[in-house]
């Protein structure tokens, strides 16, 4: 027994369909889960969603991808709604001069990013305010697009009610890919 936050839920639409319900919101019964690749493949495998719902439900092949779509695209969405909340600076030079000021939470690198500023800024979280998770699985352009910007290198998130949702869905992410791709 885990607790609800550490869950992701799957909701079972009128056709017996089964829908990731990142948010746990939507109507219906729901189902949930470990967020682990391997755990809704097993649990599709073996029939467990038939059972829980005690009928037959239709379970894709691609549930997995399905589930790491949608939670990326609520990582991204997160991204911006921090950006427009005043809690992400975005830019190499917005990141160095907010970390002289306050205390990250996370700190945002393009996978596609070059190494040095990465390093640059590594260097300076490390010195002023110890090691700060990093998330690096999205490329310049997703990261863009995501906070309305052309592309984005750098980012820092420094705290806000986006940032606590941010945290709680990536370490559902986490068990569908990585998460820091360098």
């Amino acid at each position: 027994m885990l607790p609800e936050s550490s869950l992701l839920r799957l909701a079972l639409a009128p056709d017996d369909s089964l829908v990731p319900d990142v948010l746990g919101k939507l109507p219906g019964r729901g189902m949930w889960i470990t967020p682990r690749r391997e755990a809704i493949e097993q649990a599709r495998k073996k029939g467990l969603f038939n059972r829980s719902a005690g009928k037959a439900v239709k379970a894709s092949e691609a549930l997995a991808d399905d589930v790491q779509a949608r939670l990326e695209a609520r990582v991204l969405s997160l991204l911006g709604l921090a950006r427009r909340s005043g809690d992400l600076e975005l830019g190499f030079d917005a990141c160095r001069l907010a970390l002289k000021a306050r205390k990250p939470v996370w700190r945002i690198e393009a996978s596609d990013g070059a190494a040095d500023g990465r390093e640059k800024l590594d260097r300076l979280t490390r010195s002023a305010w110890g090691e700060i998770p990093v998330l690096g699985c999205f490329t310049a352009e997703q990261l863009g697009q995501a906070t309305g910007k052309e592309a984005i290198v750098h980012g820092l998130l420094t705290g806000g009610a986006q940032a606590r949702a941010f945290e709680a869905t990536l370490r559902k992410l986490e068990g569908f890919r990585e998460i820091k791709d360098f």
